[in-house]
């Protein structure tokens, strides 16, 4: 797929406010500081498209984006910052999983993780949470470029072999590198598959 443009829309913290012409989402999402802006800008060949910055937990709105006028990627809000004290955390997690669970036009939630860290209880917990809920996911790795290819390798059959500890099978799996680009031509492919498929 190429992508031709994308722009900005609409910030909002209430999932009711979200476009509404039908279009499907793309949705990101994943820890504070997992590379999520970084991500949304290499597919969309856009450097500042996605705000992105060294302070963990910088997204707080859910942030749409129309690609190409047809579909829309979403930046969500990171989640498990600590730092937002309780009443913060707990705001962000109801705008999160209103979104997630009740957001009609959902095509596909990406789920980030780090590839350079163990399995962390936080994001095998959201996993477990939306697949149990039947949310449509892909599994997206970030930051390959930060690990030699034999260590990546291990590191995505630890987390493989932990998630098939309580998955008959696994979603779609993608390892990617913002710097390198690398992962781009295949979720963008996955995402025009699902929309022809729409």
């Amino acid at each position: 797929m190429e992508i031709k443009h994308a722009s900005f829309v609409v910030s909002n913290t209430d999932v009711g406010k979200c476009p509404e012409e039908g279009k499907p989402d793309y949705a990101f999402i994943g820890r504070s500081n997992v590379g999520k802006s970084s991500l949304i800008n290499m597919l969309t060949n856009h450097a500042g498209l996605a705000l992105t910055s060294q302070t963990p937990g910088k997204t707080q709105l859910i942030n749409h984006f129309i690609v190409n006028g047809e579909w829309y990627l979403v930046d969500l809000p990171g989640y498990g910052y600590a730092q937002r004290g309780r009443d913060g955390r707990e705001k962000m997690r109801r705008m999160i999983e209103d979104y997630v669970m009740y957001r009609a036009q959902l095509a596909n939630l990406f789920v980030l993780i780090d590839c350079r860290h163990e399995p962390q209880k936080i994001d095998l917990e959201f996993i477990t949470y939306v697949g149990e809920h039947g949310v449509p996911f892909s599994i997206v790795f970030t930051k390959a470029d930060k690990l030699s290819h034999s260590r990546l390798q291990e590191n995505l059959k630890a987390y493989k072999a932990k998630l098939l500890e309580s998955w008959e099978e696994l979603p779609p799996v993608f390892v990617t590198s913002s710097l390198k680009k690398q992962g781009r031509e295949e979720i963008l492919e996955y995402i025009g598959s699902i929309n022809a498929e729409l």
